[in-house]
C-alpha cells in the first residue's frame, strides 16, 4: 500500500512479502538497479524502517521506493542480497549503525564500527560521548549565548559507556576474528599448497587513504579479498541529524572532499524537494558550471593517481594537476575556498560569480579555460596515456567487471559505464538544466582498468561540451538573481515528509534521503548513498585470480575517497 504519512512517498511492503515484491520488480517490471538502502529509526512508533530506492537501467526515470517496517525491539528484515548483491554493504551498514538484522545475509557483521563496539550509534536513543542536546542550535549557544564547554557537564572519563559485564581483562579479544572467518578458500585436490592471509593497509600509500584489504594468497595470486573500512568513521549521519538544515551544507563538503560543489548540489536538491523551492535560471547554469568543472578536476586527480598506482610515480600526476589548479583557483575566487566550497544554498547560491579570477575578467578566464587550455591539455593526456605500452600492459584485461555484475552490485559512475552500461543520472532522471543540453553519455565496453581510464577521459570531453553551451547562458543572465526570495538562515520544512535527491557525481550516483517533521528545523533522517562506499562491493570479485600488484591498480581504477566511504 502507499505510504499513508503526509508528504511521504513509496510503498509499504510487509516484511514477509519483501522478497517476492523485489523479485517481481526486478524480473517482471525491469527495476533491476537497487540504488540505495536506508535504515530509519521510528522511535516514537517503536519501529525500524528500511527504505529501498530501485531504478530501471533501461528505461531511466524516477524510483520505485519500497519500505518495510518492523518491530524496533527485534528488527528482522529479509536480506535482498540474493536478488541484488549490491545490498551487501548497505545492509551491513544498517545492521551496524541501527541494529536491523537482515535474515539470509551471507556475511552480516559490522562494517564501519569495530567488532567490539557496544550498541548501534544511529539509533535515536544512542548518545555520543560529549552529548549535549538532540538538536542544534544548542541552548548553550542560542539564544542567550551562555556558552559553556560540553565537558563541563559531561566530564571526560564519566562520559563513556561500556558493554554490560565488560572488564578490562577482556582487552585481549581478537576483534579481527570475524574478518578472517569470512575468508573461505578451497584448494585443488591434485596439489598441496599453503595459502597465506595478509593485510594490505590500513596505513599504506597504495590504499588511497586509511583502508585495509584482507587478502588470501596462493603464491602471488589473489584467491579471496575482503575490504575493511571505518577507520575514519565519525557518525556523519548522526551529526547531520543534530545539525540544522543549513548547517549540513558545509558538512557535505567533507564527504568526497574532491567534489564539494557536487556534494552541495545533491543535498540542496533533496531539501529543495521538501521545501518546494524554485531556483532562478542563473543559479541552475552556475550549478552546472561548478559541477562539470568539479568532474574534470576529480578525473584529473583520479587519473594522476591511477598512473601512480601503475608505477609512474609523481611526474605524470603533476602533469594532470596543472589545469586542475586553475579550476581550484576559480573555485577559490567564487566561494572563498579551493576544496571545502560551501557554495550552494536552498533556492540559490552563497555568491554570484566573481568579477575577476587570477586578475583576469571571469568570463574571459572561463572561455580561455574551456576553449583553449583544457582541450589542449586533454589532447596531450590522451597522447601520453592511450597508447602507452606500460599502461596498456598493466590495465587491459585487468579487473574485469561484467555489465550484469556491475548492475547487480549497484555500481555507479565511471565504474558502471566502463562495463558497457550507459547509465548516467544526468540523462536517466535529469536535474537542473541537463535536459536542455546536447551531450552524450560516455560508455566503454570492456569492463577493465583500461576502459575505466578511457571512460574518464571521454567524460571530461563531454563535460567540456556541456561547459561550452553553459557559458553563453552565464553571459546572458549576468546580473540576474542568485536566490529565490530572501536568503533564509532558519529553514523549516512546512509540511514535513521525505525526499530523495540524487546527482551524478564524478564517482557515481550521490544520493541524499532526508525526512522531516512538520515545521522541522533539523532532518529527522539524513542518509547518504555514497558511491565510493557502494562501488567497493565489486572490489573483491574484480581482484580474484589477479596478482598482488594488480590489486593496487584495480582499487585505483574504482576511484574512492575515504571521507565518503567511512562518513
Amino acid at each position: 500500500m502507499d505510504d499513508p504519512r503526509q508528504n511521504y512517498t513509496g510503498l509499504i511492503v510487509p516484511a514477509d512479502h519483501l522478497l517476492d515484491v523485489a523479485q517481481t520488480l526486478r524480473e517482471d517490471l525491469g527495476f533491476n538497479y537497487l540504488s540505495s538502502v536506508t535504515g530509519v529509526d521510528l522511535i516514537d512508533d517503536n519501529k525500524m524502517e528500511v527504505v529501498y530506492h530501485t531504478y530501471s537501467i533501461d528505461k531511466g526515470g524516477s524510483a520505485v521506493v519500497l519500505k518495510v517496517q518492523v518491530d524496533r525491539d527485534d528488527p528482522v528484515v529479509p536480506s535482498l542480497t540474493p536478488a541484488w548483491p549490491g545490498a551487501d554493504f548497505q545492509e551491513r551498514e544498517a545492521w551496524d549503525l541501527l541494529g536491523i538484522r537482515f535474515d539470509g545475509h551471507p556475511y552480516l557483521k559490522r562494517i564501519l564500527m569495530w567488532d567490539g563496539f557496544a550498541g548501534h550509534p544511529l539509533r535515536k536513543d544512542w548518545k555520543e560521548a560529549f552529548y549535549e542536546e538532540e538538536k542544534k542550535p544548542f541552548g548553550s549557544r542560542w539564544p542567550g549565548g551562555d556558552v559553556y564547554r560540553a565537558e563541563t557537564l559531561n566530564p571526560y572519563g564519566r562520559n563513556v559507556k561500556y558493554p554490560g559485564g565488560w572488564l578490562p581483562d577482556d582487552l585481549a579479544i581478537d576483534t579481527d576474528a570475524e574478518v578472517y572467518a569470512g575468508l573461505t578458500v578451497s584448494h585443488p585436490s591434485y596439489m598441496k599448497t599453503d595459502t597465506v592471509t595478509v593485510n594490505l593497509g590500513p596505513q599504506h600509500p597504495s590504499t588511497h587513504g586509511v583502508f585495509r584489504m584482507v587478502v588470501t594468497l596462493d603464491g602471488e595470486t589473489i584467491v579471496d579479498l575482503k575490504p575493511v573500512m571505518g577507520y575514519l568513521h565519525r557518525n556523519h549521519e548522526k551529526i547531520g541529524e543534530r545539525n540544522t538544515w543549513l548547517q549540513n551544507i558545509p558538512y557535505t563538503d567533507r564527504l568526497d572532499y574532491l567534489a564539494s560543489m557536487c556534494n552541495n548540489h545533491g543535498y540542496v536538491l533533496a531539501v529543495e524537494k521538501l521545501l518546494g523551492s524554485s531556483v532562478p535560471e542563473r543559479v541552475e547554469w552556475i550549478r552546472i558550471l561548478m559541477a562539470e568543472l568539479t568532474r574534470i578536476a576529480n578525473h584529473l586527480w583520479a587519473l594522476g593517481f591511477l598512473l601512480n598506482d601503475l608505477g609512474a610515480l609523481q611526474t605524470p600526476m603533476l602533469y594532470f594537476y596543472i589545469e586542475r589548479e586553475l579550476i581550484l583557483d576559480f573555485f577559490e575566487a567564487a566561494a572563498g575556498s579551493r576544496m571545502m566550497c560551501n557554495y550552494m544554498r536552498f533556492g540559490g547560491l552563497a555568491f554570484d560569480l566573481p568579477k575577476v579570477v587570477r586578475e583576469q575578467e571571469t568570463m574571459s578566464f572561463l572561455r580561455e579555460l574551456v576553449d583553449e587550455r583544457l582541450p589542449r591539455a586533454m589532447e596531450e593526456w590522451r597522447r601520453l596515456v592511450e597508447g602507452n605500452e606500460i599502461v596498456r600492459a598493466r590495465s587491459i584485461g585487468v579487473g574485469y567487471l561484467s555489465p550484469e555484475d556491475a548492475i547487480a552490485m549497484s555500481c555507479a559512475g565511471p565504474l558502471l559505464r566502463a562495463s558497457g552500461v550507459p547509465y548516467d543520472v544526468r540523462r536517466a532522471e535529469p536535474y537542473s538544466y541537463y535536459d536542455k543540453l546536447d551531450w552524450d553519455v560516455a560508455v566503454r565496453y570492456n569492463g577493465d582498468v583500461y576502459d575505466r581510464l578511457l571512460v574518464r577521459l571521454d567524460e571530461m570531453e563531454q563535460s567540456l561540451r556541456i561547459l561550452r553551451q553553459v557559458l553563453p547562458h552565464l553571459q546572458a543572465t549576468a546580473g540576474g538573481p542568485i536566490f529565490d526570495g530572501k536568503p533564509q538562515y532558519s529553514i523549516r520544512v512546512p509540511k514535513g515528509g521525505d525526499a530523495y535527491g540524487r546527482v551524478e557525481n564524478p564517482k557515481g550516483e550521490l544520493g541524499y534521503y532526508v525526512t522531516a517533521t512538520p515545521k522541522g528545523s533539523n532532518p529527522e533522517r539524513y542518509h547518504i548513498r555514497a558511491p565510493s562506499f557502494i562501488n567497493l562491493t565489486a572490489l573483491g570479485p574484480m581482484c580474484l585470480n589477479h596478482k598482488v600488484a594488480d590489486v593496487v591498480t584495480i582499487l585505483g581504477s574504482i576511484d574512492i575517497v575515504l571521507g565518503e566511504v567511512d562518513r
